[in-house]
């Protein structure tokens, strides 16, 4: 090894100029936008910035207004359901329920259903890191060492399929819809599919590559919250069945807020319903499955319509009129300010 000594300049020898190199890039010379600043341009800047907001406010809420919505709270109209939840014993006895409520107007358009949770917090840390996300792609992992734990293996060595959390505790509840027409019951057809981003179905879930959907997850078991295994949620469908099922995907786009809405389902616009929900009497068919009483929580039904802005939440056009008020009442204080300002200066120049 040699060793390495600073070499200093010998005495009489010029040292080496640490200046920057004489160019405009590290002088600073570059030609620059140098905004001037009048009472001209600062006041319309703010006045165009405020009418601007107010506007596009004023729009953003008269659109969301115009989305017709039926909101149904089932937790207490279920209640003997819930009482039976509560017990996890009886996680295998079925329990049905029914409520009915009345369409005074046409729903016209497209027709959601969602289904509302109220006071559960999926934006816990621990929560939200409960998953395998190289699991959900179809990859053959050690799930033992992702962030699944306690929900990633049974005592024996099972994996579970999927893992976490998040998915363990997915909503299962059934809801189905029925329309009371000259005292038969006709289902309103619904659409389980279509109902999740196409970037989640088809570039970030996928499942196990094999001949079939059973023998894929092979040497997998259920989660414990769950009552069938992941290649059983659409037997109907093959191609909403196991890691890109509709319903689970929603899920697992856990959300920021404790109380929050998901996706559910779509009405099918045929026949009787080719133009939306026509006013009269319906009923909606549960299957209760998903518990609510430990966390003090809420379950709701919904039927809603979207515009061009959305669904029925006002907060984005609010937002834009609170701020465009601020802009143009800091447009008017500034005027006054200006005006003041400029009378006392006249004053002075004629003393």
């Amino acid at each position: 090894m040699k060793n390495k000594t600073n070499v200093l300049p010998r005495e009489g020898e010029a040292q080496p100029s640490r200046c920057p190199d004489n160019s405009a890039f590290k002088q600073q010379r570059l030609p620059a936008w140098k905004p001037q600043l009048t009472i001209a341009s600062v006041l319309s800047s703010f006045f165009l910035t405020g009418a601007f907001c107010l506007t596009v406010g004023v729009c953003l809420v008269l659109s969301a207004n115009s989305v017709r919505e039926i909101q149904i709270d089932y937790s207490d109209k279920c209640s003997d359901c819930s009482k039976l939840r509560e017990n996890s014993s009886n996680w295998n006895k079925e329990c049905h329920c029914s409520i009915n409520f009345t369409l005074k107007e046409d729903i016209l358009g497209d027709v959601f259903m969602y289904y509302g949770l109220q006071n559960f917090y999926q934006n816990h840390r621990r929560y939200v890191r409960s998953r395998s996300d190289a699991q959900l792609l179809g990859r053959n992992v050690n799930i033992q060492r992702s962030y699944c734990a306690p929900f990633s293996t049974y005592r024996n060595g099972t994996p579970m399929a999927p893992c976490g959390a998040i998915a363990n505790s997915m909503f299962n509840d059934t809801i189905d819809l029925f329309y009371n027409y000259n005292s038969s019951m006709i289902q309103v057809p619904l659409l389980k599919t279509g109902n999740s981003w196409w970037t989640d179905k088809n570039v970030k879930f996928r499942n196990p590559e094999s001949y079939n959907l059973s023998s894929a997850f092979a040497g997998t078991a259920r989660p414990p919250y769950w009552k069938k295994p992941v290649y059983l949620l659409d037997e109907e469908d093959e191609r909403n069945n196991g890691y890109v099922n509709d319903d689970f995907i929603i899920w697992m786009r856990v959300s920021a807020f404790a109380t929050f809405r998901n996706l559910y389902r779509r009405v099918r616009r045929v026949q009787r319903f080719a133009e939306g929900l026509p006013a009269g009497n319906y009923t909606f068919h549960i299957s209760y499955n998903f518990p609510v009483t430990r966390f003090k929580g809420r379950k709701h039904v919904i039927l809603s319509t979207v515009v061009w802005s959305g669904g029925s939440n006002p907060f984005l056009g609010i937002a834009y009129l609170i701020s465009g008020t601020a802009a143009t009442l800091t447009g008017f204080v500034i005027t006054g300010i200006h005006l003041k300002l400029r009378k006392k200066k006249t004053y002075f120049q004629k003393q």
